[in-house]
């Protein structure tokens, strides 16, 4: 279950950049902006249920102090990716490349979320369901699909095959499993801080769907569907918790 549970991430990417081969530009922005309001309404919600109240719950023994280590963590985690979106325009890249790198790079958190997660489940002191994980991880795929198709489809549009351009876009999610085994792997390192990192990673995510999901969903002609698709995908989320958890 934890194997597949690091694949399906990286599955999500492999087929957003399977879009490559059948669209000869971009998704339609009639597809694209529900699927990422939905994907939004999902990484919120995972957010919250999946990493940020096991984090509050393993850190009871603190007491009204409970809080501070979800807090602190989220606060990491929203801080991080802002440094990262600095560090990129000062490399000299072509602007495809630096969307290859951008994309690689926001995945190394959410990898590192689904090793934290999974570690949390066999771990018997930590209150993460199987549920709870894999949830998660179905969560990211989602969000996962349209960035393979925003890394692939343009350098299909710069002149690539499309056997390339798809390669290209499914390595771009490669670092999602690599940074879920490490996690695993340093479980007895990182237990003392699982509260925390619980947490980070829920802020490096809700920075994710802050500044660039939800953004993009709203552009152009103003509509509520995806609103509507947000308010879906964060009640599918919620189900699967209550339901599975």
């Amino acid at each position: 279950m934890t194997f597949i549970g690091i694949l399906i991430p990286f599955i999500g990417t492999t087929l957003g950049a399977g879009c490559v081969l059948f669209f000869k530009q971009k998704i339609k922005s009639s597809l694209e902006k529900p699927l990422l309001g939905f994907s939004a309404g999902v990484m919120v919600a995972a957010s919250v249920w999946s990493l940020l109240i096991p984090s509050i719950e393993q850190s009871k023994n603190l007491g009204k102090l409970s809080f501070f280590p979800a807090t602190v963590g989220l606060l990491l985690g929203v801080g991080l990716l802002p440094i990262v979106d600095r560090i990129l325009p000062k490399l000299k890249l072509t602007k495809a490349a630096k969307l290859v790198l951008a994309v690689t790079v926001h995945n190394i958190p959410e990898g590192m979320a689904v090793g934290i997660v999974f570690a949390g489940m066999l771990s018997p002191d930590c209150n993460v369901t199987p549920a709870d994980a894999m949830a998660l991880s179905i969560g990211i795929a989602i969000q996962n699909f349209p960035e393979g198709a925003i890394v692939s489809l343009p350098e299909l549009a710069q002149g690539k095959s499309k056997g390339k351009a798809f390669l290209i876009g499914t390595l771009s999610g490669a670092v999602e499993p690599i940074f879920a085994v490490l996690t695993l792997l340093m479980f007895s390192i990182i237990s003392p801080a699982m509260p925390y990192l619980l947490a980070f990673a829920a802020g490096a995510m809700l920075f994710v769907v802050v500044d660039e999901l939800i953004p993009e969903a709203s552009l152009g002609t103003h509509n509520n569907l995806s609103t509507f698709s947000f308010a879906i995908g964060f009640c599918v989320m919620m189900i699967l918790d209550v339901v599975f958890g």
